[in-house]
């Protein structure tokens, strides 16, 4: 049992590291969140090329294609490739509103694989042989680029040569649709609004989130191309340009809205995704970054963001350990008392996020319980997930599924790309019982201390499993069928105009 006590010790004091971080990210925040960058004038219009990847995306692919032929530039400036590696209805969904818009006179194009390669990297590496601009923007399905969007961006990297790419703010198109929305949109806000603020305006190493951005050509080619090594291809090569003395920025003020995932299902699949595309990426890039020409701080901060997943198998091996080391009455409070001023860390992070955002910030933090549940209950699926990423056990890539969600009405559950029973919950299910064994150990024991603790544990898994359950009704019995009549309404029709 010394050896277990060791471990659990060795493991809080690792997860309070990754706790105490978002302090030092908070802290870096408030030293210059009144710097201000300058806002260069777009004299001249280079050519820019818009790429917009896809898979299955019946639902929002005319509404991407809409978005992104307004956009407000030059006609004769700008191209548009739509890569589509779909295998449904999605490929003729696109093909007409290709066929419709170039006979309008756009230069856009549909550019389909038929195999998928290195899935969103290879369609990328792809298209980038017939990318005619010198600048990429890139928009996933579920975002709705701006008008303005080019005008406010591309003036930035004329201004600055050595400016290798650009990433702007999420906005959320359906934050209000229900809780786990929510809850979600305060993650998000907590990256975008805290921590790429930070890490930019400090000259820390800077993560393309892969979408809502834009790239120079020849910084993607200098770096090495898009690489299919990692499920994180934007994190990877954003590192890999980064390391070859190219530039990052980070514009707060330009917001592009997304589809926030409303399926417990798509949230967890989409955190098991980043967790082994980032976990991969710590495993590829931690060398470099070791030797790379800069600060010793730079270089840790690199290391914590690569590797920042972690946090959950740490939490999971301090739950196993808690409830052994509790039945043969081993001291478990000291490690839980650092570890309980470290966790105060994410809130402090995720209010100032919130606060800096929006006026109405405090009513939008009355979400942030469900957040810190979910955050603990997702333990599990992303702790297997960086397991199986570090074994070499490949997956098939699993998208997160679009429903444009845009009013309250809107329905996901009728739509066929809805998730099926995801057997994790099990596991789940088991853990929060396990929390629960800890509990009243803990309270037989007199230890007090122990069961807050404890009882995260258990409502955390315990909320991820029921939601799991609760979303998973028509999934069960779903087949693969086209979409029906009836569901192609969502998937396109006319535009709807965004206003925020």
């Amino acid at each position: 049992m010394v050896v277990l006590s060791i471990i659990y010790a060795l493991g809080a004091v690792w997860l309070v590291l990754y706790s105490l971080n978002y302090f030092v990210l908070t802290f870096l925040h408030l030293r210059h969140r009144k710097d201000k960058l300058s806002n260069p004038t777009l004299r001249s219009f280079p050519d820019v090329t818009v790429q917009l990847p896809v898979f299955n995306e019946a639902h929002v692919i005319e509404r991407l294609i809409d978005n992104a032929v307004q956009l407000t530039y030059p006609q004769d400036k700008l191209q548009i490739q739509v890569l589509d590696d779909s295998t449904d209805e999605t490929t003729p969904l696109a093909q007409a509103r290709v066929a419709y818009h170039r006979a309008q006179g756009v230069d856009i194009e549909l550019i389909h694989r038929d195999s998928r390669a290195d899935f969103k990297a290879g369609a990328l590496r792809e298209s980038m042989k017939r990318a005619k601009g010198e600048f990429i923007a890139l928009f996933d399905a579920d975002f709705l680029p701006p008008p303005d969007f080019l005008l406010k961006t591309i003036p930035y990297f004329l201004s600055h040569r050595r400016l290798g790419f650009l990433q702007t703010r999420w906005g959320h198109i359906n934050r209000a649709y229900s809780p786990l929305t929510r809850a979600q949109a305060i993650a998000l806000d907590g990256h975008f609004g805290v921590e790429q603020t930070a890490r930019h305006r400090t000259g820390l190493f800077l993560n393309f989130n892969g979408s809502a951005g834009v790239w120079r050509k020849e910084c993607i080619e200098d770096a090495g191309g898009w690489q299919g090594d990692t499920l994180c291809e934007d994190l990877d090569l954003s590192y890999r340009a980064q390391l070859a003395g190219w530039e990052p920025l980070y514009l707060q003020d330009v917001i592009c809205p997304a589809e926030i995932p409303p399926q417990i299902h798509a949230f967890k699949r989409q955190q098991a995704r980043w967790a082994r595309g980032s976990i991969r990426c710590a495993i590829k890039l931690w060398r470099p970054i070791l030797r790379a020409p800069v600060s010793p701080f730079k270089r840790l901060q690199g290391l914590i963001h690569l590797s920042s997943y972690l946090v959950h198998p740490l939490m999971l091996l301090i739950l196993l350990l808690s409830v052994p080391l509790l039945i043969v009455r081993q001291p478990v409070a000291f490690p839980l008392t650092y570890l309980s001023l470290a966790s105060l860390g994410p809130p402090t992070l995720y209010a100032l996020a919130q606060q800096t955002l929006y006026s109405d910030w405090l009513k939008r933090m009355r979400y942030f319980p469900l957040l810190v549940l979910l955050g603990t209950g997702l333990t599990l699926s992303n702790a297997r997930a960086m397991y199986e990423e570090v074994r070499g056990k490949t997956e098939k890539f699993g998208r997160t599924p679009k429903f444009s969600l845009e009013k309250h009405r809107d329905d996901w559950r009728s739509s066929r790309y809805a998730l099926s029973f995801d057997w994790t919950a099990l596991g789940e299910m088991l853990g929060a019982l396990y929390a629960l064994l800890g509990v009243v150990v803990a309270l037989q024991q007199g230890n007090y201390f122990a069961i807050p603790f404890l009882m995260l544990y258990a409502l955390g898994f315990g909320c991820v499993a029921s939601l799991t359950v609760l979303h998973s009704g028509l999934g069960w019995t779903r087949d693969r069928a086209p979409l029906t009549r009836a569901e192609r309404p969502l998937a396109g029709g006319a535009h709807p105009t965004w206003r925020r």
